[in-house]
């Protein structure tokens, strides 16, 4: 038998290792894939069970038509302004920076729109609360501007329409309710 040379013997060894540790992490792999066992007793999950709400949301479809709703409003009388569609928890469905629309402002739209979902009221009414309660206004996320106006679904807040680049709250709010309107279409 010949001696092999040093240079093959660590060579040969290096081999037998990355082979042996394949090996190893091929079983653990395998093992790790393996499904889990089943539940003892699955959660029936159906509309009678009490710990279940069912809640109500916007489409994209509808949040979609909204926003359009809205930009073309401020389009009619020359504005240029983003608007912004929020759920029911205050995530974002849609924003639309309309042309020549501010930097800002697709930002102060979706804070508009959550500040409008989160206490359901248009936020030209919050504005006024500000007076009872100043520190209204350091909650992350809001914006107590007029343009935000709450999506209601017999009397509950669903979503939020945001906008901002107007001149005015007064007119941001009159679009945003716009897109609102838009919705009963």
């Amino acid at each position: 038998m010949k001696k092999l040379s040093l240079r093959a013997r660590v060579l040969t060894g290096t081999v037998a290792v990355a082979a042996l540790g394949a090996g190893t992490f091929g079983a653990v792999s395998a093992s790790a894939s393996a499904p889990a066992a089943a539940p003892a007793a699955a959660v029936k999950a159906d509309t009678s069970n009490r710990n279940l709400q069912q809640s109500t949301h916007l489409t994209v479809a509808a949040a979609t038509k909204a926003a359009q709703a809205t930009l073309d409003a401020a389009k009619k009388e020359n504005q240029r302004v983003s608007v912004a569609v929020v759920d029911r928890n205050g995530n974002t469905i849609v924003t639309l920076r309309g042309d020549g629309a501010g930097p800002q402002s697709p930002e102060s739209a979706v804070k508009k729109a959550f500040t409008a979902v989160s206490w359901n009221a248009p936020t030209s009414e919050l504005v006024k609360r500000l007076e009872q309660a100043p520190n209204l206004k350091d909650i992350p996320g809001t914006l107590f501007l007029g343009g935000g106006a709450p999506v209601q679904v017999k009397g509950a807040p669903v979503a939020g329409i945001g906008v901002a680049g107007a001149p005015s709250g007064d007119l941001d709010e009159k679009f945003a309710k716009a897109g609102v309107a838009a919705l009963a279409r």
